[in-house]
């Protein structure tokens, strides 16, 4: 981890890169796609060639927890490969875990994630409200020790869980915005808002924090939703992509700098530049 804030990192990246977070997510059919084993080796030559060729024009990249456990042991060392690799690239690493519970277990969670220390420390960690949003204080506060921050679950990009989390996504929005209130450019808790979303019923604008979009591309959102669902606080959203650029090795880099240019045309306004790429 660096002495800067997290917040300050990611603004600098986002000014430097554009606004794109791309996902390592490598599933069996990915795998199968790749012409890869689905092996641990084969995890690993996925991983590898996405850092080689999408850290230096991805602002932010969002490995699965998922993808890397289901091989125990050897999965985990390949996860901490790849976190070390795009550090080493100078991207900033979100690891998609929803880890969420109370107490010493939080705490436990924040050590794996957070604590500079760790093999798997990252620069943040997607979390879940499920236990309320006070259970994630212990990880909120090593997020600020160590200079890292943390993506709250509040609206999704899952239609099924609209109801539920429409009960919640109020209550995570304002123990956010009091978390990072003071902070500078963005506070350390983000929030995770779908880029899916017919319409966003929650105001953003006092939040002072990253907003993480996902959805973009195989789930059916494109560059002008987000710029559509995000207007009001198009300096903090970073729409995240996964399978569509993922589904073909040859095309992963000329797919993510298109959605990244898009992105960041429509969330300029620059309409034009974006009607020239479409």
């Amino acid at each position: 981890m660096m002495n800067e804030s997290f917040g300050t990192r990611l603004r600098a990246r986002l000014d430097e890169c554009g606004p794109l977070c791309v996902g390592i997510d490598p599933s069996p059919a990915l795998l199968d796609a790749w012409g890869l084993d689905d092996s641990p080796s084969g995890l690993e030559r996925f991983s590898r060639t996405v850092v080689e060729t999408v850290a230096d024009v991805a602002a932010v990249v969002k490995p699965q927890s998922a993808f890397f456990e289901r091989w125990g042991s050897r999965g985990i060392a390949v996860l901490e490969r790849t976190i070390a690799d795009l550090r080493e690239a100078g991207t900033l690493v979100l690891l998609d875990a929803k880890r969420g519970d109370i107490g010493s277990t939080m705490a436990a969670y924040a050590e794996a994630y957070l604590d500079r220390g760790s093999p798997l420390a990252v620069d943040a960690v997607t979390l879940s409200p499920y236990l309320g949003f006070g259970s994630l204080e212990r990880a909120i506060t090593s997020a600020v020790a160590n200079d890292a921050g943390v993506f709250v679950l509040a609206r999704t990009s899952n239609p099924e869980a609209a109801g539920m989390q429409q009960l919640v996504a109020d209550q995570v929005l304002a123990g956010a915005s009091a978390a990072n209130a003071g902070h500078t450019p963005f506070g350390p808790v983000g929030v995770v808002m779908g880029a899916t979303l017919p319409e966003l019923e929650h105001s953003l604008t006092g939040l002072n924090g990253p907003i993480l979009a996902p959805g973009l591309g195989a789930q059916g959102a494109t560059p002008a939703d987000v710029a559509r669902l995000f207007g009001s606080v198009r300096h903090a959203v970073l729409p995240s992509v996964s399978r569509a650029v993922l589904a073909d090795p040859k095309r992963l880099r000329s797919r993510t700098l298109y959605y990244r240019d898009e992105c960041a045309a429509y969330l300029s306004g620059d309409l034009t530049a974006a009607r020239r790429r479409s």
